[in-house]
């Protein structure tokens, strides 16, 4: 047969300048207080080529719930790209939902059931009109496609720290 080799390298940034307290002292790092990183052009390209749209207030009042907040940004992208249908995202089968969420691995689907409830409702916390259910048979998460991402429905959220 024939083999063949495709080699090819993507990077996400090209510069990374950050400083950091190392314990309870003084900054390590340099004289400069300011953090940056530079993207790399391919990098920024593919993500202008493929926006999606969150609420920077979202994943800053999301930043100490991981689970939620990669719950939230899952559903913005999945219920932006879809169009004009819904759709049933399986949470069981052996690529479904309960393998992409999170890593933790569930004893029971129940447990994973409960938890994706409660995730959804802290998402629609901020997000009022968040087009996700769980279907009645608790086998599929069923999304509807959003062609908007509804404004932050309560701001005073924002200072309440989130745990998942």
């Amino acid at each position: 047969g024939k083999l063949v080799l495709d080699w090819a390298r993507f990077h996400f940034f090209d510069r990374m300048h950050l400083w950091f307290h190392k314990g309870e002292g003084e900054p390590v790092g340099c004289d400069s207080d300011e953090n940056s990183i530079m993207l790399s052009e391919t990098f920024y390209e593919e993500i202008d080529q493929h926006r999606i749209p969150v609420e920077r207030e979202v994943v800053a009042a999301l930043a100490n719930a991981p689970g939620v907040l990669d719950l939230y940004l899952w559903l913005a992208w999945k219920t932006w790209s879809i169009k004009g249908h819904s759709a049933l995202i399986p949470l069981f089968t052996p690529t479904g939902l309960v393998d992409q969420l999170g890593s933790i691995e569930y004893s029971e689907k129940r447990f994973f059931r409960r938890k994706l409830s409660f995730w959804l409702r802290e998402v629609r916390t901020f997000w009022p009109g968040c087009p996700a259910r769980i279907s009645k048979d608790g086998q599929n998460l069923i999304l509807c496609p959003s062609s908007k991402i509804s404004a932050i429905s309560n701001v005073q959220n924002f200072g309440t720290v989130y745990r998942s």
